[in-house]
């Protein structure tokens, strides 16, 4: 009796050993796939690896740093970069399954921002990364996104422009590390890593085409000099603005960001008055005059909207044109470019309106040109919400246009 229960029980385990050996090999056919460890090749895989905290220093947090470089911090809270972690469109984007491992790498760069250390890639595949628990996590480090700690830290020193002993905290010269490349090994991120996921980022390739590559970098437009105090109390010296001006559109309806533009406008004569029968006719020129990149540039979603409109005395419209400056993408079934007509620099582009007259009184043009961020399709998609800023305005005009009999 005692032997038939045990074979009994060895029928029922081998059975569910079977059916479980069963279940993997269909429900996961990589179960019987020779698997490989492949290694990390491309730059973009890679976190800067962990950081300990320099001596002198409590922390890496950006906080820590603000207790003496109060002005710099003050600056760098404004900044994207502050927010690169926090962004809902990004956080959005992260939670889809279609997203990489890799995605995190720009906006939460040192590896004691990241809980995972990725140590390769099961047969090469990005959506099967060999993890292991990061002991040096730090979740209060990773909500402060690109930190200082990401440019200015490294192998137990802070890395600064300028050398200087009496601080506080070892400090190592490197203004060679703190150039533009070290801006570009994020703002220069292109390759399609899946028939549907395109990273496209070219703005290091854009600069390096253009007509300012050996004159100006980066760091000259979004890092402009300035004088304030780099230590509260010892008097102001010739630093670089932390505030990394840019596209001027906030991650979020609470914050103001720091603008910087690169177009200039200029418009051709409106009259007060013209006869009946007549036209009205009106060019607004763009022209890219002082980006050394393309606009807009970044990430492809981002576009310039152009809007030219005629109102009635009620404030209907009765003639309108719009046009559109930016790239269009397919992204499935495969990611593909399908146009692109970005301002290069030093291009100009005009964009007309022409109106006959029909019926006489008073009539108000408009012209207004908005930078956006992606469409407002994309971010009901992503379920961004009402307080994530889509665009911002560049450029607006009005002018009173009286039609006579």
């Amino acid at each position: 009796m005692k032997i038939n229960r045990k074979i009994g029980l060895l029928i029922i385990g081998l059975t569910a050993l079977s059916a479980a050996i069963i279940y993997k090999v269909y429900f996961n056919p990589e179960f019987l796939e020779k698997q490989e460890i492949t290694p990390l090749t491309k730059p973009w895989e890679f976190a800067i690896p962990n950081q300990k905290t320099p001596a002198g220093l409590v922390n890496l947090s950006a906080e820590n740093c603000g207790a003496c470089h109060t002005e710099y911090y003050a600056e760098w809270k404004t900044s994207t970069h502050a927010h690169a972690w926090s962004d809902m469109q990004f956080q959005a984007e992260l939670k889809k399954e279609s997203s990489p491992f890799m995605c995190i790498n720009c906006h939460i760069p040192l590896q004691n921002q990241q809980e995972f250390i990725v140590k390769g890639l099961i047969n090469g595949d990005i959506y099967r990364p060999v993890k292991e628990k990061n002991p040096h996590f730090d979740k209060s480090l990773q909500q402060e996104a690109i930190t200082c700690a990401t440019c200015h830290v490294r192998d137990g020193f802070v890395i600064g422009s300028k050398g200087n002993t009496q601080a506080p905290h070892p400090v190592k010269k490197d203004p060679e590390f703190l150039s533009e490349s070290l801006c570009i090994s994020c703002h220069n991120a292109n390759a399609v890593l899946t028939p549907t996921l395109a990273c496209t980022f070219q703005t290091g390739d854009e600069w390096k085409a253009g007509p300012f590559y050996g004159k100006k970098n980066c760091i000259s437009c979004h890092m402009p000099e300035t004088h304030r105090e780099l230590v509260a109390g010892y008097g102001e010296k010739l630093g670089h603005f932390h505030g990394f001006p840019g596209s001027g559109i906030p991650k979020f309806d609470t914050v103001k960001a720091n603008a910087l533009q690169g177009l200039s406008f200029s418009e051709s004569k409106i009259p007060a008055s013209l006869g009946l029968g007549k036209k009205l006719n009106y060019t607004l020129s763009l022209k890219n005059e002082f980006a050394g990149h393309r606009l807009p540039t970044g990430d492809p979603e981002r576009f310039y909207l152009i809007r030219i409109k005629l109102l009635n005395e009620a404030g209907n419209v009765v003639s309108e044109k719009n046009y559109r400056i930016g790239e269009q993408w397919e992204w499935y079934p495969e990611a593909k470019k399908i146009s692109d007509n970005n301002l290069n620099p030093g291009e100009t582009r005009n964009f007309e309106f022409s109106w006959p007259t029909k019926n006489p009184g008073k009539y108000t043009l408009q012209a207004e040109v908005t930078k956006h961020r992606l469409s407002q399709e994309s971010a009901d998609y992503n379920k961004l919400g009402k307080n994530y800023p889509l665009f911002i305005s560049v450029f607006k005009k009005e002018y009173p246009v009286w039609v006579l009999i």
